[in-house]
């Protein structure tokens, strides 16, 4: 691997293809860290019978990944501001090559747990500084929504294609293949970051906030834990309703220190754009809503249906298909009109997807369950180019990495939601299969197509003229900060 450290320059110096290359080796780093949520769904069965897991160490297994990536994501994106992009870029295709390396070897399900921890650890310094990378190379308002319309589209068909790509590695090389994947992938990336990706820093560093990430992490940890063991406990168990108090005090708490902080981990002025909060509001609703429609459609598929894990994967496939042929175009649509169709259709997309799942049963023509895919395709396709665009555009430069690792762990926060949620939901019923699942589904689909009615409504509401002016004033508070000016009181130094 080549070791050359590329000099510090300005992404406006860059040629077209040097761009490019950027772009390319920042779409790979997506590719394996959303694959991975998707691509480990339809191992599941064969993990279970492999490790011996319980359903709540389904859960885990999938919540570990993301639930490290929603916590660190904002540490990420600041840090990488502070003491550059590239560095802890390179440093997280390391860390994340290694626990996949480790997830492949993992003799049982708690030690899985674990390196998918460690898997994450490294996917918080990829996702957020990859779409800062790309914000800051390049620099051309036009070419620059085109650019964040391809990684926005690559991270939906990733997630959409792991399935297919995780039934074909399963049925001829066993689960563990589905993590060893990722290592010939990182080991390009690392030689291509080496090599094309310069280093970029914010104008402004910013200071690190442990406090604030210690209670991020019990805010975040505290409402999945209590989600996942309260099938297992019951919502009344003292521990369940003691973590929840703990998650609740930790969010009070974190917005009280973060408004008294000059440089806070989770930058509470963002969110004075009405466009930048309904962006991430609809991240953690679409990926809620998507990752519950895998969880429950992995199983549905192989444990009701009695399909292997690659007719599984490949019933899934016209998911990844629209995706592949209309993110690029609704990338597009978005850099010339605007988010706001691209959203409404999203939104519509998954009520009607989350709708049409209630009719399905054990023995649903499966052209009908295809078709009833598509929705969720459509959805997937139409959804992740906009809020991406939403969550970045309007903000200045320096606040790159926070507003992307935000609208990043608005994502993962939606995945791990999306994953306690349905699994406390229809764990019961998984040992029980027929009819028994897809009757304890049906409280998923409703919640699905309840996510779909919001991004409707959060889609016209943040692309309004009254959402645009308070983008304009949230970006003109940073221009304040930067030129050394805070609007903060002082006695919030």
């Amino acid at each position: 691997m080549s070791t050359s450290t590329p000099p510090e320059s300005t992404p406006g110096e860059l040629t077209r293809r040097h761009r490019y290359l950027v772009l390319t080796i920042c779409c790979a780093s997506v590719l394996v860290v959303v694959m991975d949520i998707s691509i480990v769904t339809v191992a599941l069965p064969a993990i279970r019978r492999d490790l011996h897991a319980s359903v709540s160490g389904l859960q885990w297994t999938i919540d570990a990944y993301t639930l490290v990536l929603a916590s660190f994501l904002v540490l990420a994106g600041s840090t990488a501001d502070r003491v550059g992009r590239r560095r802890i870029f390179r440093i997280g295709l390391a860390v994340f090559g290694l626990g996949s390396l480790l997830c492949g070897l993992a003799p049982g399900v708690g030690w899985l747990i674990a390196a998918r921890a460690m898997q994450a650890a490294g996917g918080t310094m990829l996702n957020p500084v990859a779409m800062a990378i790309v914000a800051t190379t390049f620099t051309d308002p036009r070419e620059r929504a085109g650019a964040i319309g391809v990684f926005g589209s690559t991270a939906g068909l990733s997630l959409a294609l792991g399935p297919v790509l995780g039934g074909a590695l399963v049925d001829r090389l066993g689960w563990h293949s589905v993590f060893w994947v990722n290592v010939p992938v990182v080991a390009a990336a690392l030689a291509g970051a080496a090599r094309f990706v310069p280093e970029s820093r914010a104008p402004r560093a910013r200071r690190a906030d442990p406090a604030g990430q210690a209670l991020v992490i019990l805010m975040l940890g505290g409402v999945v834990y209590a989600i996942i063991e309260s099938r297992r406990l019951g919502w009344t168990s003292p521990l369940i309703v003691g973590l929840l108090a703990v998650a609740l005090l930790a969010a009070l708490g974190l917005l009280r220190h973060e408004s008294r902080r000059a440089d806070p981990l989770l930058e509470l002025r963002l969110f004075r754009s009405v466009s930048f909060s309904s962006a991430i509001l609809m991240a953690l609703f679409a990926l809620c809503g998507f990752s519950a429609f895998l969880f429950v459609t992995t199983q549905y598929l192989q444990d009701v249906r009695g399909m292997s894990a690659l007719a599984a994967g490949l019933c899934l496939l016209p998911v990844g298909g629209l995706i592949a042929v209309f993110s690029p175009l609704v990338g597009r649509t978005v850099g010339a009109r605007g988010p706001r169709l691209p959203l409404v259709i999203a939104g519509t997309c998954l009520a009607l997807g989350g709708a049409a799942s209630l009719r399905l049963g054990p023995a649903t023509p499966l052209p009908a369950v295809l078709a009833v895919y598509l929705l969720f395709g459509a959805f997937l396709a139409a959804v992740n180019p906009p809020i991406t665009n939403t969550a970045v555009t309007g903000m200045p430069r320096s606040m790159a990495g926070v507003a992307g690792s935000l609208a990043s762990a608005g994502r993962q926060t939606g995945t791990t939601l999306g994953v306690a949620i349905s699994g406390t939901i229809v764990g019961s019923a998984a040992s029980h299969g027929g009819t028994a699942f897809t009757g304890a589904a049906h409280r998923v689909w409703w919640l699905v197509l309840a996510l779909g009615v919001g991004i409707v409504l959060l889609g016209l509401l943040s692309t309004g003229r009254w959402a645009r002016s308070t983008a304009t004033r949230a970006a003109a508070l940073f221009d304040e900060v930067d030129r050394g000016t805070d609007l903060r009181t002082p006695s919030h130094r």
